[in-house]
Formats: structure tokens, sequence, C-alpha cells
């Protein structure tokens, strides 16, 4: 009995011991914090804008006289050249009319000779031969409005570019004023981005005034378009609703690749110079804002409220609260509190950063 209490009491010894150790190594790991600086550098931030994409030239072709569609040329999607014939409506009426025209033209034109060779031999008056002349000019005008009539029966291109789809067919009866198709001169697209109003004062107060914004473009494929954009044109007025306002670049196309229509993504890269930089994990939110534990010299923590200008995957651009002297904590952030006590180890800021998905460039 006496060995059963001794075994016992060695037993509970033995826990009592272990759970001591157990419990001091994890005060020990508990009060184990990593901290570094800011690290001031340059560095940039890619921001992206939905846009849309359109022909530099984009217009309807219309018919501009009545008739049956009498020949088609082209075809769509078919590239043309400036004055290439595309459309034939039929123009028996308007030659018609036309060779109506010019004899009348051609009759005027004997009769004011025969009255002014009688005007010559002052056989009739100055004021017969200003008659016939005047009836000449009017047969001449009428003559050329006919002859631009018939012109309008062949619709021809009026710039290079790409042959829409067709809205008629071979045979259609088109009224004047009808739509046949799109022509688009792709060679450069403009692309509209919305950009809020405080991006808006940013560029226009940093950037000269004989400068350019250039931009990327992420095509609907998340692959870049191989040439950059240059932001040409901002809209009047800002968006009432949105608060946005329309900035439009213009991309060379040579290859033809984009479109008028499609979609895609400007990349615009806003560069800080000399900006604080501490990584995201340092920080904890209350109430909306962001805050840091500061280390003093007596290793205690203070919270401090900082100003976030900039954001970046794992990083954060500091506006405001932060010196590159100061030391912050990195980790462990959830384990104390306020005016807490600590020990820490302090990593360099460049060996953090190296160690984080995106660091800055």
């Amino acid at each position: 009995m006496r060995r059963m209490c001794i075994m016992v009491g060695l037993c509970a010894l033995i826990f009592n011991t272990s759970c001591t150790s157990k419990k001091h190594e994890e005060k020990e790991l508990e009060t184990h914090f990593i901290a570094t600086n800011p690290v001031r550098m340059d560095t940039s931030i890619t921001v992206d804008y939905v846009s849309q994409i359109h022909a530099i030239q984009h217009i309807e072709i219309r018919a501009q006289e009545r008739g049956y569609l009498e020949k088609i040329y082209v075809d769509e999607g078919q590239h043309v050249k400036k004055g290439q014939l595309l459309f034939q409506i039929m123009p028996r009426l308007y030659e018609a009319e036309m060779q109506k025209a010019k004899a009348e033209a051609e009759f005027a034109n004997i009769e004011y000779l025969n009255t002014k060779q009688l005007a010559d031999s002052e056989v009739v008056s100055m004021n017969e031969l200003a008659l016939a002349k005047a009836k000449l000019d009017k047969a001449n005008a009428e003559l050329a409005l006919r002859k631009v009539h018939l012109d309008f029966t062949e619709i021809r291109a009026p710039y290079d570019g790409i042959i829409d789809k067709f809205h008629v067919r071979l045979g259609s009866l088109i009224d004047e004023g009808d739509l046949l198709t799109y022509l688009s001169d792709n060679s450069k697209m403009w692309v509209y981005f919305n950009v809020p109003e405080a991006v808006y004062l940013d560029y226009q107060t940093n950037m000269d005034k004989d400068s350019f914004l250039e931009v990327g473009l992420k095509m609907a494929n998340n692959k870049f378009f191989p040439h950059k954009g240059i932001v040409e044109t901002i809209e009047a007025d800002f968006n009432n609703e949105t608060g946005n306002i329309p900035f439009r670049a213009t991309f060379p196309n040579p290859t033809g690749l984009l479109r008028h229509g499609e979609t895609g993504n400007i990349e615009v890269k806003e560069q800080y110079n000399q900006a604080i930089i501490i990584p995201q994990k340092a920080t904890f939110e209350v109430l909306d804002q962001k805050y840091v534990y500061v280390i003093d010299a007596n290793n205690e923590l203070q919270s401090r409220k900082i100003e976030i200008e900039a954001e970046m995957p794992d990083l954060y651009v500091v506006k405001s609260g932060l010196e590159t002297s100061e030391k912050i904590l990195l980790e462990g952030l959830r384990n104390v509190r306020e005016h807490d006590k600590i020990e820490y180890e302090l990593h360099d800021p460049m060996a953090v950063l190296s160690t984080l998905r995106l660091h800055a460039e």
C-alpha cells in the first residue's frame, strides 16, 4: 500500500513537472515576436480600368437613292480601299433622266447661240439674250443634278477599312437612307476608360502639358496587346452618377488584331517616388481605420493609426503615420495588447519584402 502511494506521488510529480515545462515552453513561444522597419523606396502600382475599344473611324454606309440593289462587289469582313465600289443600285432610271437633262441642255445651248447671233446683229434685244443664257444655265444645272443622282447609285468606300455584315441582300428594294453596312478603319484604335475624379486631378496636376500618359491594354484572353497606347484626350464632363470622367487612349493596330466593339482592361502604372512601404500583415483594422503596433524604446507596444495611400498585393504604401526609423510588429499581432512589453527579433525590411508574394519593384 505504501509502495502504491509512493508510485502515485511520483507520477503526479512527473505530470506536474511536465505541465509546468510545457506551459513554460508555450509562454516562451507566445512571447517570441518578429518586428521590422518601414522601408522607403521607389515603386509603381498597376491600376486596371475596364475599357471599350472603338475603331478610329466607324461609320454607317447608307443608300443615297431609291432602287433595287443590283450588285454587291465586296464581302463581309473584307478590307477595302478608299474609292472602291461597294454596291450598285439599279441605275437605268437615273441614266434615262440624265440623258433627258443632257438633251435639254444641248437644246438650250443651241437656242442661246442663235439668240446671241441675233443680238450681235441687233435683231433681238439684250434682254432676250439674257433670258436665253438663263435657260442654258438652268439646263446645265439640271444636268449636273441628274449626274449626281446617277453617281449616287454607285456606293463607294470613303476611306480604307473593313466591311461589316450586310443589312441588305442582292435584289432588295432600297429606300433613300437605308442602312447597307458599316465601315471600320482599324489602323488605329480608340480605347475609352472611366477614371475617378481623384485620379483625374492627380493626372492633371502631375503630368507636363507636353507629355502623355502611356498605358497598356490587357485583352479579353488576359494577354497583353503588344503595343502601348497614349492618352491623348479627356472628355469635357464628369458623369454625375458615377463621379468618373472618360479618358481616351490611342493604340496603333498594324496587324488589325483589335476590332471595333471589343472590350479589355487598360493598365495604368502609377509611380511613387521614395514611398514608405510596409507589409499588409503588419496592420490591423479598427472601425475601418488601419493601425500598426509601434515598438518604443522600452520595447512596449503603442498602437498607431496610419493613412494608406495605395495598395498592392501584400503591401501598403503609407501616406502618413510612420517613419522608417520606427520599429513595427510584423507577426503575433493577435497575441498582444496596447502597452504590452515584448521581446522580439528585428528582421531586415528588404528581407521581409523578398519573402512576400509580390514585393515592390
